[in-house]
């Protein structure tokens, strides 16, 4: 073999080599490739070994593993009127490769304007307590809303959370102001409740003292005992007006003679 026959079969060997790299592929478990002729789609293939027709055949690889996409920080002015900064996360994976190449032209860019677009759209619905305190009923709209939008490009959003709500400096004082009104309102309504509930019970006891004189001639030596445990200089000796009924009686006698 002289040396311009084995210069030609290395180049010959080479084109092959590089014709057989370009017509073989390998796709991953959560890989999937979407196969054009000619310009023409003829279906997704995968996962595994691919053979491709060189120069004919073209393969645009997607990935149908779950995607966390950050929405960036949307200034929103809710339906009372307030301002915030909104950021959120949604998560999406595509479900249909060949829509997802072929009815969009970037589905991760698309998903992301959408994402932005939709945020503002439902929360400037909203009102700054339902945005502060119902915030998985707005997660649930938002996820429908955007599963609906991007249905025909193959994709599937399977959740979006609100991550951070920023409010302006005046806004939170004015809901810290009303959250102190708040405790302070249910601490005077509890306070309140306690004091009726006192009331009831002294009421109670007071029905029962009077019904059995027994039982007041017993408070009285209880309140005697409490009073003498302490260490007081001067002591009130309380005294039934019962024990004076006679002497009144009596001078009631002797004004009348006179």
């Amino acid at each position: 073999m002289n040396p311009e026959s084995g210069a030609i079969i290395t180049i010959l060997a080479f084109f092959l080599v590089i014709i057989l790299s370009s017509a073989v592929r390998i796709l991953r478990e959560y890989e999937r490739g979407v196969i054009f002729r000619l310009g023409r789609l003829i279906g997704t293939k995968g996962p595994g070994l691919i053979l491709l027709i060189p120069v004919v055949d073209r393969m645009v690889r997607v990935s149908l593993r779950v995607l966390a996409m950050e929405v960036p920080s949307q200034d929103v002015i809710t339906r009372d009127n307030v301002s915030v900064k909104v950021s959120a996360v949604i998560y999406f994976r595509v479900i249909d490769s060949s829509k997802a190449i072929v009815e969009v032209e970037n589905y991760l860019f698309a998903t992301s304007q959408l994402s932005q677009t939709t945020l503002r759209s439902i929360l400037g619905k909203s009102e700054l307590d339902e945005l502060l305190s119902e915030r998985e009923k707005i997660n649930k709209l938002l996820q429908e809303t955007m599963d609906t939008h991007t249905a025909p490009w193959g994709i599937k959003v399977s959740l979006v959370e609100v991550k951070n709500v920023d409010l302006p400096q005046e806004m939170q004082r004015a809901i810290a102001r009303q959250a102190e009104a708040e405790r302070e309102r249910r601490a005077k309504v509890i306070h309140a409740e306690g004091e009726f509930q006192a009331s009831q019970r002294l009421a109670d006891a007071a029905k029962i003292i009077s019904g059995s004189p027994i039982a007041l001639q017993l408070r009285f030596l209880q309140t005697l005992t409490e009073v003498a445990a302490e260490k007081n200089s001067t002591t009130i000796f309380p005294v039934p007006i019962d024990l004076f009924k006679p002497f009144f009686e009596l001078a009631e006698k002797f004004s009348k003679k006179e």
